[in-house]
């Protein structure tokens, strides 16, 4: 008799676990992992590929199911040779797929700020969790100036290359760049200045660090986004280690010069900053990827849980759906609150 009372409650408790844990599967809280500052993915052959600023190592995740990461299938595909210009401090990396190769671009240095360059690596094999990651070298223009958060984009069959760099040789602002490229990993030309911090939100940047300038104006992450005629060049303004870190945005027509400045109009407000009230702070270098099935838009991006917290570890990845202003314009919102349960991606497997 007892047993068959245990066996009972062990149905009734299977009964009731059953739907919760399908509920569960459905859906996901913010953020999707302890720590990630500068989450990128990619999303190729039905797979969800991730990665995020790791400073010693480049390390890539796998998964159907973006909002899983905590026990997705993962692995360091890179460590960089000691003693080199690229040694140490690896920031940023994206992976892209270009003419059926993987490409990897990050920023690193030799432990000293002011050598950060781009670097790119490639991979021939259809997934990049295998076969063999070759170091192409620096991706750099003529002028060879400090060079952060590398992104590539594809225009009516032109590869270009974006990212933030310093005008002359020493440390005080950041500026968005913008290069035609020969190959993946090859820049053809001049580099073309698209964005300087013009607004008030765009310069808080004090550092109170004596290593360091005393102020930085920031614009930095340039991340691409194409809708109705339209590109988006999202970017992150103001200094990480201030709580003002938000989102700014550049638009150019799809029929305009991309290496023409005054193509690009920024947006006079930021389009994703701090929210106090979900306690949501220094938003930011965020990526862009879309459902499964093609129907919903989402931003990843990483944020701080608290005021000062600052650019170190306490950034993590968070990633939430948006929509479209009637003007063709990405509207994405405030940023979520933590544990608050978000639908997962449309007929995410």
């Amino acid at each position: 008799m007892k047993k068959l009372i245990l066996n009972l409650l062990f149905i009734i408790l299977l009964i009731h676990a059953v739907p919760a844990l399908s509920q569960h599967k459905k859906t996901f809280t913010n953020p999707i992992l302890p720590s990630g500052a500068d989450p990128w993915v990619i999303y190729q052959n039905g797979y969800y590929y991730y990665t995020n600023s790791l400073q010693n190592k480049l390390v890539i995740w796998k998964t159907k199911n973006l909002a899983d990461l905590r026990s997705a299938e993962k692995k360091t595909v890179w460590i960089p040779p000691a003693n080199t210009l690229y040694s140490k401090e690896l920031w940023a990396p994206e992976l892209h797929y270009i003419n059926k190769k993987w490409y990897m671009y990050f920023a690193a240095d030799d432990g000293n700020n002011n050598h950060h360059r781009l670097y790119v690596l490639e991979n021939a094999s259809a997934d990049p969790l295998k076969g063999e990651w070759i170091f192409k070298g620096k991706l750099s223009d003529a002028t060879d100036k400090w060079a952060i958060d590398g992104s590539v984009f594809t225009h009516k069959g032109q590869l270009y290359l974006i990212w933030a760099g310093w005008e002359g040789n020493e440390n005080g602002q950041q500026d968005i760049y913008i290069a035609k490229m020969k190959n993946p990993w090859t820049v053809d030309g001049k580099r073309v200045k698209i964005s300087s911090p013009l607004y008030d939100w765009e310069k808080y940047g004090d550092l109170h660090d004596a290593n360091n300038p005393p102020h930085v104006n920031v614009n930095e992450g340039p991340e691409i986004l194409k809708h109705n005629g339209k590109l988006f060049l999202i970017y992150s303004a103001s200094g990480c280690w201030t709580d003002f870190y938000a989102l700014g945005m550049l638009t150019a027509s799809a029929n305009s010069n991309l290496q023409d400045a005054r193509s690009w109009k920024k947006s006079a407000k930021p389009v994703f900053k701090k929210s106090v009230k979900n306690g949501v702070y220094a938003p930011g270098h965020n990526s862009f990827f879309k459902s499964p099935d093609g129907t919903e838009d989402w931003i990843l991006y990483h944020a701080n849980s608290k005021p000062g917290q600052g650019c170190g570890g306490y950034r993590s990845p968070r990633m939430q759906k948006f929509t479209w202003n009637k003007d063709g314009s990405p509207n994405f919102g405030e940023p979520v609150k933590e544990n608050t349960a978000l639908a997962i991606p449309s007929q995410t497997n």
